[in-house]
């Protein structure tokens, strides 16, 4: 009987941004490719892409053979593990797409097996050159693509699970050696991110690399004058590269205070929005101190724009009594809310709901047990509150008194960095960071994690 592999990706730059996808259908037994499908499909998260890839490589293979039984493989841990059903579809935007899925097929016709990034090369390479292909406000071409014949040849017996650390840094040592730019890291082995602490989880990146992306490279590298870009729409983008635009005067500079250390801090609880809005304990207290001696000392600091949690608002008066400022409250510079998480350890919610936290640290749009707030409606939120400050504050000097995940956000947001780099970001407790906005739209990140103040 015939055999089909279906290799499918999904990818988009920004998560929601401009997202696309790219399928091939395999015969088992010859490894030729029989069938490649892609698209761009405007804006969307990467998870839908990811969908949005199975669908049409699924769709693709019942049209050569609707009894022929299918192997689907995908470097999407989320998508392979939710078709298999072993993980809840909890996001209401990809339940249709699941159940759409799950219906091309009689059930038990098709397998989902996860594959390592580097073995659906194929399918990324397609779903990049949908993206490129929108980008200049086209859809793709298949007579003009190249993906097939720049993927090279991979083994595709089954691979374990994601995570291997030594791997992950052969390729990025790899990657550099290169000269290869990507929309995101490989998967590696990374540092947690539980709210006000710092534990060790794996994640998974949807690494990209496409010519699109080496342009871009060149062009950040290059000194010469580049004038703005248009968009798809006719729209000007910002300019990027040292020599690209004039004298936009001075920056938004956001001074980004994490708060002092609670009771909660050293024993690595989550502690969001949601729990027990703890104080400052007495380290903390003598944490915020020393901050506002080394602020005052810097005398750059303007306004101070705080979280409304207790431990901000009280780092922040610490700051604003040795500085003689008032402190603005911003709502919006809360901390993600951990749902039923808040106050456990990494370690006792791994034990109480493996599911859940397996899902979220795979999906930025997956929420902590009993209703809490994603990272992607927390970056949503962060932004917002980014954009009107930058309004508010444009050519001034801010101290926002904040909490480790819209600190991470904002420093993600300025690199225009994948939702899995907030995992490998330290942020230490009473620690300073800075990025400033230009008039132009572009941001740059000036310092991060900075501790020196807490020493000697």
């Amino acid at each position: 009987m015939r055999e089909f592999i279906v290799e499918a990706d999904g990818g988009s730059r920004g998560n929601p941004g401009p997202a696309g996808y790219g399928s091939v259908v395999i015969d088992a037994a010859t490894g030729e490719t029989l069938v490649e499908r892609a698209e761009y499909i405007g804006i969307a998260t990467n998870n839908v892409a990811e969908y949005r890839g199975l669908l049409a490589g699924l769709r693709a293979a019942r049209e050569l053979d609707p009894a022929a039984p299918v192997r689907v493989r995908m470097d999407s841990k989320l998508v392979v593990e939710q078709m298999s059903g072993r993980w809840k579809i909890k996001h209401p935007g990809m339940k249709p797409l699941a159940a759409e899925a799950a219906g091309i097929y009689p059930p038990g016709q098709v397998t989902y097996e996860w594959i390592p990034r580097e073995h659906n090369k194929h399918a990324d390479r397609l779903a990049n050159e949908a993206m490129d292909a929108g980008k200049r406000g086209e859809q793709w071409d298949a007579g003009a693509s190249m993906a097939a014949l720049n993927a090279a040849p991979v083994d595709r017996t089954p691979s374990g699970p994601p995570g291997d650390a030594r791997a992950g840094a052969a390729k990025a040592r790899e990657a550099l050696a290169g000269g290869r730019a990507g929309s995101a890291p490989a998967p590696a082995t990374t540092g947690g991110h539980t709210g006000d602490t710092a534990e060790t989880a794996t994640v998974t990146g949807t690494a990209t690399t496409s010519d699109a992306d080496r342009r871009a490279a060149r062009t950040l590298a290059s000194p010469s004058p580049a004038p703005a870009s248009a968009s798809a729409s006719g729209q000007a983008q910002p300019s990027v590269g040292w020599g690209a635009a004039p004298d936009l005067g001075a920056p938004a500079t956001f001074v980004l205070l994490r708060h002092g250390e609670t009771p909660l801090t050293p024993e690595k609880r989550f502690s969001g929005s949601g729990g027990s809005d703890p104080a400052l304990s007495a380290v903390g207290r003598e944490q915020a101190e020393r901050v506002a001696d080394a602020l005052a000392r810097r005398g750059t600091v303007q306004h101070i724009v705080a979280s409304p949690l207790a431990r901000t608002r009280e780092t922040a008066g610490a700051v604003a009594a040795r500085l003689g400022l008032e402190v603005t409250v911003d709502d919006g510079l809360r901390e993600t809310d951990f749902g039923a998480w808040e106050g456990l350890t990494f370690g006792e919610v791994r034990e109480r709901y493996p599911d859940d936290l397996n899902a979220w640290l795979a999906d930025p749009e997956a929420e902590p047990t009993g209703g809490g707030e994603s990272f992607a409606a927390t970056a949503v939120r962060i932004a917002a509150a980014r954009d009107k400050l930058v309004a508010a504050y444009a050519g001034r000097t801010v101290l926002l008194v904040t909490h480790v995940t819209p600190i991470k956000t904002l420093v993600r947001l300025a690199l225009g960095a994948p939702p899995e780099s907030l995992f490998r970001m330290e942020l230490s407790a009473a620690s300073l960071s800075v990025v400033a906005y230009y008039a132009d739209g572009n941001a740059s990140v000036r310092l991060l994690n900075d501790t020196s103040h807490l020493r000697g």
